[in-house]
């Protein structure tokens, strides 16, 4: 059996920072990606493959670093940050040329030695705020009134 860790790393290492690859030997025939932003991704690696050009399309300069991670049998939570350049659209918005940093956490569980369920969770909005693309935050002056 492959050792969770080193398929983590791979994809990480080389599915995010190098291409797509390595996609179709770690990811299940039939794995399921659970992406907040996109809730319609295909099944298996070529759902993998989407999520990952995206990214990579909107941030081509863009590294991904696994900051912590924790196994516990045959899952593993993985803490990421993600830091590029946006040139190239990124959800259909054009580019901005701004460097962001984007942090998140992706839990695998894996089947049979590969990562059959991939769960996503990370800072979109701060992410589209780096990049001017959304205002963050409230307007300066008094707090809104509390409903009593």
């Amino acid at each position: 059996m492959r050792e969770v860790r080193e398929v983590v790393g791979r994809t990480m290492d080389e599915a995010w920072n190098s291409g797509f690859d390595i996609v179709a030997e770690l990811f299940g025939e039939n794995h399921v990606y659970h992406d907040p932003l996109m809730p319609d991704l295909p099944a298996g690696p070529a759902g993998v493959r989407f999520a990952v050009d995206m990214l990579v399309t909107a941030m081509p300069d863009g590294v991904l670093a696994i900051d912590e991670w924790v196994e516990e049998h045959e899952s593993l939570v993985a803490r990421w940050t993600w830091t590029g350049t946006n040139t190239g659209p990124l959800m259909g918005m054009a580019p901005t040329g701004r460097h962001a940093t984007l942090r998140g956490t992706h839990i695998f569980h894996f089947r049979d030695d590969v990562i059959a369920e991939t769960w996503a969770s990370y800072d979109a909005l701060g992410l589209l705020g780096q990049l001017g693309l959304v205002t963050l935050g409230i307007a300066l002056g008094d707090p809104p009134p509390l409903d009593d």
